[in-house]
């Protein structure tokens, strides 16, 4: 955050000197202003970012204690703009785990850290993350996520078959691939057609083009997941 400010005061300091030699001070005053309403966006953006990033620290040390040296990375964050993020459901971080040591190397346990949040988490007083619900997601609990998924998104029943090919391959916006092969293609719905499959006592899922619904039981809350980050989370896991 320290470069962006930076980079906006140097903005800043320049464009008058560039206005003045084109004798076009209006032009100048509108341009900082601009400059200074979209720096002030970035700024807001990241600070809920780090006030976000904080939050989901805090939950792991209180909920998961044996998780004593891991880095925590937020995954769907970047490139939001202020007006949009009361509209965001979902907030993700990558969690993996290390050995403590001189230049440590993330080789541990990987996690992925779902904020589930619901309507007037984010208003004018800032962030209330009494209406976010974490949900701690390990490589197991993902792949059968993600098998349930596909099954409702392609039709295909076959448990194993399905789970083979998510740990083989990679998921991509027509359905699974393996080494460049669409093997389990999706549906093709338009925007308003929906299916739904009860996933377990928290959650339904629902399959929709190019999202995946999560319908949280306890709150009766709709969230989705867009495909990039299913695609992003996958690779998460199963890069080697």
């Amino acid at each position: 955050m320290r470069k962006l400010i930076t980079f906006l005061i140097i903005v800043l300091l320049l464009l008058p000197k560039k206005a003045d030699a084109q004798n076009n001070g209006t032009a100048a005053v509108a341009a900082i202003a601009g400059i200074a309403a979209i720096g002030a966006g970035i700024i807001a953006v990241e600070q809920m970012k780090e006030q976000a990033e904080l939050k989901a620290t805090q939950w792991i040390l209180n909920n998961h204690p044996e998780l004593t040296s891991f880095s925590l990375k937020t995954l769907a964050f970047d490139g939001k703009k202020l007006k949009d993020m009361s509209s965001v459901s979902v907030i993700l971080y990558n969690i993996q785990e290390f050995k403590p040591q001189e230049k440590p190397v993330l080789d541990g346990k990987k996690q992925v850290l779902f904020g589930f949040t619901s309507n007037g988490w984010v208003n004018e007083n800032g962030v209330n993350f009494d209406k976010v619900k974490w949900y701690l997601v390990d490589e197991s609990e993902w792949i059968n996520m993600m098998t349930s998924y596909v099954k409702v998104a392609s039709g295909v029943n076959d448990n194993k078959l399905v789970k083979d090919r998510l740990v083989e391959g990679k998921i991509v916006n027509k359905g699974v691939k393996v080494n460049g092969k669409l093997v389990v293609p999706f549906f093709e719905l338009s925007g308003d057609m929906y299916v739904v499959t009860d996933y377990s006592n928290e959650m339904k899922f629902i399959y929709n083009e190019r999202s995946l619904g999560i319908f949280l039981k306890e709150t009766n809350d709709l969230v989705q997941i867009g495909r990039n980050e299913i695609i992003a989370i996958h690779e998460f896991f199963f890069s080697k």
